[in-house]
């Protein structure tokens, strides 16, 4: 008996419709399973006769034959158990397919119980965009899934509940969707630990308003690093949509660990041995990498040049485009990936250069070498570059508590509110995604401010794209200071706050 039910496979952060074909009957007996299945979905029928068994159902010795079509889409991870235990059970007619417009999912452990998968979010999505009945999956995922309006989510427990729901003897309650009213869950570090440092933090400050990328250069032990882990912490909370996006991310990469919802903004910090693959995705299957994972949030790179090379000029496309594509010999997939770059460096190898700390063991050419490290295209997408001068014992002593996240971010989301209300008619969110035509319409030059700018960009030899960036941040620091015309003095600031580029 032929019988056949809806489930999809993640590729990507999306979920593609696969129609789970299931014919048993007389032959030979055995498993046969195509469609482009890989390894973890072969695997399943191991999993899937074990589980049939333990919950006390007999299908007998036959012939299964499996399709998972489309058959031109390779199928990954083990979701597709659920939907083929339950399509042999339905060929041996041992339960009544009533519900068949479900869309099912799930991953089978050899007693029978399901246990949690991967993007069961993107899931949701595609079973609301096919007009599907509702979806079921693992009960650990059934809060995540019901975050997509417009759909009913049931979670199940074991082969046996699955079976009473599409058999429609039982009929339980679809799980309510989770608040996005929560509040994020609070922090632990907080700008008020930070000791002076007031053009870092300033820097720090502007960098957040505007989603501009940030590098701080100086000595070990300045600072760099502390006023770096902060700086989520004073971002606007995510929207509504910023935060689903995120949370469909972190599924695919199984990095929920029971959450529903990714509530604060993500900050990542990978390690400098991490490779090209693991900083932009990559893997086979392909895996979302750490600027991903950064979807509308932070990254670090602590010790920038200490990163292979081709791991930096990886992110030149998605700090430019927003996205990374991964592209393999079959196919390639698209991650989203807009987030605020913030590195970190030494002058020189032993770190000491020019810091009046303590004297400099490096050699000038050594010290250019190790600043060579980073392509000057890449040092090209960073709107800020500032210098972090140590604090002396007597500052770090006598320094009361400076302002806290609460106060910065008070007046970050102010300056964001101002923008979000710029560009209401546009896609972008924020001053850093303003492309040349936005550019001239917002931040027109004219008078001191033109003036002043043709002299630096003389001077100093600057870019296209610097001068861009460079009007980006003047017009950052307006919306902070609550004005609607960028002047002289804010166009001062935003140079200010690019000094370390020059002195380098």
């Amino acid at each position: 008996m032929l019988v056949k039910l809806n489930t999809a496979t993640v590729v990507g952060i999306e979920a593609i419709p696969v129609e789970v074909e299931v014919d048993s009957g007389l032959g030979i007996p055995g498993f046969f399973l195509v469609g482009l299945p890989m390894v973890a979905v072969r695997e399943g029928q191991v999993r899937i006769r074990a589980a049939i068994e333990n919950s006390n159902f007999d299908v007998g010795s036959v012939r299964v034959t499996v399709n998972l079509a489309p058959a031109d889409v390779r199928k990954h991870g083990a979701a597709f158990d659920l939907p083929i235990a339950l399509g042999i059970l339905a060929s041996r007619k041992l339960v009544a397919l009533n519900r068949p417009d479900l869309l099912v999912a799930g991953e089978l452990s050899l007693d029978g119980r399901v246990k949690p998968i991967r993007g069961a979010l993107s899931l949701a999505r595609t079973a609301r965009k096919q007009k599907r009945e509702g979806i079921v999956v693992p009960v650990q995922n059934a809060r995540e899934a019901a975050l997509v309006e417009g759909v009913r989510v049931y979670g199940v427990q074991s082969l046996g509940e699955a079976v009473e729901l599409v058999a429609g003897v039982s009929d339980p309650e679809p799980v309510r969707p989770e608040s996005l009213e929560h509040e994020a869950p609070a922090s632990s570090v907080d700008f008020s630990d930070v000791s002076g440092q007031p053009e870092a933090r300033r820097a720090a400050e502007v960098a957040a308003a505007g989603g501009h990328n940030l590098m701080l250069l100086g000595p070990p032990g300045s600072g760099k690093t502390m006023i770096a882990r902060r700086m989520a912490t004073i971002l606007p909370a995510p929207t509504k949509a910023e935060a689903i996006e995120t949370t469909m991310v972190h599924s695919v990469a199984g990095l929920l660990n029971g959450r529903p919802l990714v509530r604060a903004r993500p900050f990542r910090a990978p390690h400098h041995t991490c490779s090209w693959a693991g900083l932009v995705g990559g893997g086979a299957p392909p895996r979302p990498g750490e600027v991903s994972l950064a979807h509308n949030g932070v990254l670090f790179l602590d010790e920038l040049p200490e990163f292979q090379r081709a791991a930096l000029e990886a992110l030149r496309q998605p700090l430019e485009d927003g996205a990374v594509t991964v592209v393999r010999a079959r196919h390639a997939v698209t991650y989203p990936a807009r987030f605020m770059l913030v590195a970190a460096m030494n002058p020189c190898p032993c770190g000491y250069r020019g810091s009046g700390v303590r004297e400099c063991t490096c050699g000038e050419r050594e010290a250019l070498r190790y600043i060579g490290r980073i392509s000057g295209p890449l040092l090209d997408r960073f709107d800020l570059f500032v210098h972090v001068a140590p604090t002396s014992t007597k500052e770090l002593m006598d320094a009361r508590p400076g302002e806290s996240s609460a106060e910065i971010g008070a007046r970050v989301a102010e300056a964001r509110e101002r923008q979000e209300r710029r560009f209401s008619r546009s896609r972008i969110h924020c001053n850093a995604q303003m492309d040349a035509r936005q550019l001239r319409r917002h931040v027109p030059l004219d008078g001191p401010v033109r003036r002043l700018l043709e002299g630096y960009a003389a001077l100093h030899d600057l870019s296209a794209r610097a001068l861009h960036r460079t009007c980006k941040v003047a017009r950052t620091v307006a919306d902070l200071e609550g004005d609607e015309a960028v002047t002289e003095e804010h166009l001062t600031l935003a140079l200010t706050l690019q000094q370390a580029r020059w002195e380098r």
